[in-house]
Parts: structure tokens; C-alpha cells; sequence
């Protein structure tokens, strides 16, 4: 028995849908803008319906047209007959998913969704199909041929309906000047939210945890406040409250190695003043370039006013899952 070539059927799925999209994208035209402008006008929400397959593409859609700005949940063609049809209202705006356009859950809920009064619109293979000729506008996915061997099951065609809805959310999005600052709060729990919104002063050791010496503490009292607030540093700072300078670890070690007298000699000689700092307004983002940068794992974070409020460490960013 000859061993099955994956990698050829593989090349050959992706290339047959490869041409289906490109065919789609020549095929985009002003019904696809209607329908846009339609969405964008909706003052409620976007509601994707579909069963089967299309029901699959027609949750992912949705989820992304939340993600991107266009307020949006899917409902499920057969719930919706038995009761998820109650969270339809007449500000909303309905894209059904069904490439066939003959799904009989589909058709069936049709009359209680004209009923409500809201928009109707459809995403089908067919511009003749009942589901296509029921909505105010249909955008038609059609294709030529089905990855599937067999010519079953949906492949191609499911391909086209779940590009479409991403070109649709795009479309949008663009239309609402969406920025990433936007997208970054309708995804706080993620990597990219925390990188677009999580800001020094979130995460920065301050107040009590701020540890900070004056100019004239001796080194043994500067090294209790570097030990008590265990972070490896101590900001050194004069009697107007500016930053002069740190006090580490390393500074430390080489004290002991020229032996000084900790208890005698202030901090103010032996500190280091070459000190790389970042505002409690900046993005915590930011503060992992400065120290990569410099080869450093702690910035003295200051205020708008240019005054030391706290210490930010590169495992702090490490803990806030930026890094």
C-alpha cells in the first residue's frame, strides 16, 4: 500500500482555497460597502446567526467584531427558536451565515426576526437561496469547488464565509479609526493589553516600599533601608527631595573591598550618580527597552515633576506577564 503523501494534500487543500479567496476578493463590490455602512449605522448590536458549520463561522465572527469595536454575539439558528430569539431587539442588526442559504432552522426563525423589526442582512453561496432573497442585502460567498475530494464537506466555502466576516470586522474597524489603545482595553487579560495599557506606577515599588536615604546617611543606615525593603537599591535623594544618585548592592561590595568605615562615611561619597530613571506615566513596556538598553535591572521611577517615587525592577515586569 503506497504511503499517503500529506504534505501533497495539504499543498493541494490550501492552494484550491487560496483561489476561492482570491476569486472572492475580485467579486467584492458594492453590496459588500452597503452592508458595511449598514453596520456601522446599527445603534444596537451586530447579531451573527447560523447553525452547523456556518453557526461555527458565525461565533468567530462575531467574536472578533467585539474585540475590534462593533459590539456583537452570536445566536445560534436553533436556540434562537427556542427562546434565544428574546435578546433580539429592533436596534439590531442580524448577519446570518449560511452558505446553502436553505437552512431549515434558518427559515424558520426568519418570521419572528421580521416580526422584531431589525435588519436583516446575509452572508450565502447563493443569491437565489430563500435565506439570500429573505435579507435586505446579500453578499454571496460562492465558490467554484470544495477542498474536499469528495466535494462534501465545507472547506472551501467555509473558508470564504470566515474571511469575508474578517474582512467585514476590518472594514469596520477602520471605519471607527479603532486604535490599539482601543483593542487594548477590550483585551486587558492579555499580553497585548497589558503591553498598550499597564503603566509604571501600576507595579512600581512606592510609598512605604520605596526605599530612599539622604545625602548624609551613613552607609550602615543606608544599607538597613536596602535590606529592610530588600530590593537591592536605595535612592539616594538631597533636602529638596530630588534624586542624587542610588546606593546597591554592588555599591556595597565595594566598600568592603577599600574596607571604609560604613558607620562613618556618608552615602553621598561612595553612591552611584550615573542613574537611568523612567516616569510613573510611562508604559510599563517601555521600562524593559530602558533596561535591556543599558544592561540594568532597576529604574528609579520619577514624577511630572521630576521627584523619586519608587523603584520598578525587571522582575516586577517579569511577575506583571510583560516579559
Amino acid at each position: 500500500m503506497q504511503k499517503p503523501n500529506h504534505i501533497k494534500s495539504a499543498r493541494r487543500t490550501l492552494n484550491i482555497e487560496s483561489k476561492e479567496l482570491l476569486k472572492l476578493s475580485k467579486n467584492i463590490g458594492r453590496d459588500f460597502s452597503k452592508l458595511c455602512d449598514n453596520l456601522l449605522s446599527c445603534k444596537g448590536n451586530i447579531i451573527t446567526l447560523g447553525v452547523g458549520k456556518s453557526g461555527h463561522i458565525a461565533n468567530k465572527v462575531s467574536a472578533t467584531l467585539s474585540s475590534t469595536g462593533s459590539p456583537s454575539y452570536f445566536v445560534h439558528a436553533g436556540e434562537a427558536l427556542h427562546g434565544d430569539i428574546g435578546a433580539i431587539s429592533k436596534k439590531d442588526a442580524i448577519l446570518i451565515f449560511s452558505y446553502s442559504g436553505e437552512s431549515q432552522e434558518i427559515i424558520s426563525v426568519l418570521p419572528s426576526l421580521k416580526e422584531i423589526g431589525c435588519n436583516i442582512f446575509s452572508i450565502t453561496g447563493c443569491n437565489d437561496s430563500s435565506v439570500a432573497l429573505s435579507a435586505q442585502l446579500n453578499v454571496s460567498t460562492e465558490v467554484d469547488k470544495e477542498a474536499c475530494p469528495l466535494d462534501l464537506a465545507p472547506t472551501s466555502s467555509t473558508t470564504a464565509s470566515l474571511a469575508l466576516g474578517d474582512a467585514i470586522a476590518i472594514a469596520l474597524l477602520e471605519a471607527r479609526k479603532f486604535s490599539p489603545e482601543d483593542f487594548a482595553r477590550s483585551h486587558p487579560g492579555g499580553k497585548l493589553g497589558k503591553k498598550l495599557l499597564l503603566k509604571v506606577k501600576d507595579i512600581m515599588h512606592k510609598g512605604k516600599n520605596f526605599p530612599k536615604v539622604n545625602l548624609n546617611t551613613p552607609i550602615s543606615k543606608a544599607l538597613i533601608e536596602v535590606t529592610n525593603k530588600g530590593l537591592g537599591i536605595a535612592a539616594v535623594i538631597d533636602s529638596s527631595k530630588k534624586l542624587q544618585g542610588v546606593f546597591t548592592d554592588g555599591d556595597l561590595r565595594r566598600c568592603l573591598q577599600i574596607k571604609l568605615d560604613i558607620h562613618k562615611t556618608k552615602i553621598s561619597t561612595v553612591m552611584s550618580t550615573n542613574v537611568k530613571t523612567i516616569k510613573d506615566s510611562s508604559l510599563a513596556i517601555a521600562a524593559i527597552e530602558i533596561m535591556q538598553k543599558n544592561e540594568i535591572y532597576v529604574l528609579v521611577v520619577i514624577n511630572q515633576k521630576n521627584k523619586p517615587v519608587g523603584i520598578l525592577r525587571m522582575h516586577d515586569l517579569m511577575q506583571s506577564g510583560l516579559v
